[in-house]
């Protein structure tokens, strides 16, 4: 006889409480790449392919075995040769045990932010910003403070030091995304200045610290010494060396901030694998002049985009310094979400809605130029067409 069929109640479940507050103040949107009839001006990624001396260390780090696991602080060649940049960067020796190989730039930040946001702690953040920050800092029970910026995209100081007054934290990325601000030298110190004589952490992410076309060299904050011994600084392979999809990150910082941080990553993540980690040491070693072809190319695409932008009436655009984003603001009474479907399924184009990275980038769209000239030129019309009938 066939088995009798019974019915089972559904097992009870919530998430956890960390699950649910992501969720409440989750921002953050998937956006598609190009493909089909659809143009992408959305991806915060590089269309460069990975420069072929890394890809072939990579396949002669297959070929040699080395496919076990790493150390998890990092391969100790690949910390050595950072610890060297750093101590470049930061006119200061910088030793190698307080480097840690994290899995891409989201694994260091995430590993910073937990290790140091408990329940309850006040963490400001600027608006807009990336709001990944908002997000880790929710999942640790963190409280999120933002501060909106100045007209021109800048840090509005006297907000800033307003809402500084007892954070446990301050978290920003420089240059800016989705912004594209470079903050500079004086920018900075005056941070510094602001958090003299308090207790106050810093979280620098300077993802796009080689696309700056300022004209100026980039001021790291590692540089500064009012910033350096309080600030961990988050740094990633993705944008630099076109490396998004190869998941190598790094973190420097005081050691005790380090060693929480290690903690955290090696919980969730354990060890980059290895062969990852030597293509990144060849990158390091090998790749100043491929960042400085794609820089260039970044700049003549900034200028494309500026300009075909410009022709499009109702549209007030900012100045980006670096990074590859414009974020223009609109003049339509619409949130941006609904432009950005609105772009996306009936004119072909996607573009990220500036309400994502905060209350303060509603009214804008975030626009990447990682992307070829004709793309760019054939996203915006889309983009002008579909305005102009919105409007």
């Amino acid at each position: 006889m066939p088995p009798t069929a019974t019915t089972t109640a559904p097992l009870p479940f919530a998430p956890a409480g960390a699950v649910a507050r992501i969720a409440a103040a989750s921002r953050r949107t998937q956006q598609p790449q190009s493909g089909g009839d659809l143009v992408s001006l959305a991806m915060g990624e590089p269309d460069f392919d990975t420069p072929a001396q890394v890809t072939e260390a990579a396949n002669a780090s297959l070929r040699a075995g080395r496919t076990h696991y790493s150390p998890l602080l990092g391969e100790p060649a690949l910390r050595e040769a950072l610890a060297e940049k750093l101590g470049g960067i930061a006119g200061t020796p910088v030793s190698a045990a307080d480097i840690l190989i994290t899995q891409g730039g989201t694994a260091g930040l995430a590993a910073s932010i937990l290790g140091i946001v408990d329940p309850g702690d006040k963490v400001v953040v600027p608006d807009p910003t990336y709001s990944l920050y908002a997000d880790l800092v929710n999942m640790a029970g963190g409280v999120v403070v933002p501060v909106p910026l100045a007209p021109d995209l800048h840090w509005d100081l006297d907000r800033l030091a307003v809402a500084l007054d007892g954070a446990k934290l301050f978290v920003f990325c420089n240059p800016g995304n989705p912004t594209g601000i470079v903050h500079g030298r004086a920018e900075l110190e005056a941070l510094a200045g602001l958090l003299d004589g308090t207790p106050t952490l810093v979280i620098s992410d300077e993802a796009y610290a080689d696309l700056d076309f300022t004209g100026r060299p980039f001021t790291s904050a590692l540089s500064l010494d009012g910033l350096r011994d309080r600030t961990v600084y988050c740094q990633t392979f993705s944008k630099s060396y076109a490396m998004t999809g190869w998941r190598v990150g790094y973190l420097w910082g005081p050691s005790p901030l380090i060693q929480a941080a290690a903690r955290i990553h090696n919980t969730f993540n354990g060890s980059v694998n290895t062969v990852a980690q030597d293509a990144a040491l060849v990158a390091v070693r090998t790749c100043d002049a491929d960042i400085a072809r794609m820089r260039a190319e970044y700049e003549a695409r900034r200028e494309i985009m500026r300009t075909e932008l410009a022709r499009i009436p109702g549209l007030t655009l900012s100045s980006p310094e670096g990074a590859f984003y414009q974020f223009p603001r609109y003049d339509l009474d619409l949130p941006s979400a609904e432009v950005v479907a609105a772009l996306r399924t009936t004119y072909g184009v996607a573009v990220r809605p500036g309400g994502e990275f905060g209350a303060r980038g509603e009214g804008h769209l975030r626009l990447s130029y990682a992307a070829d000239a004709e793309s760019i030129t054939e996203g915006v019309r889309r983009l002008a067409n579909g305005l102009a009938d919105l409007r």
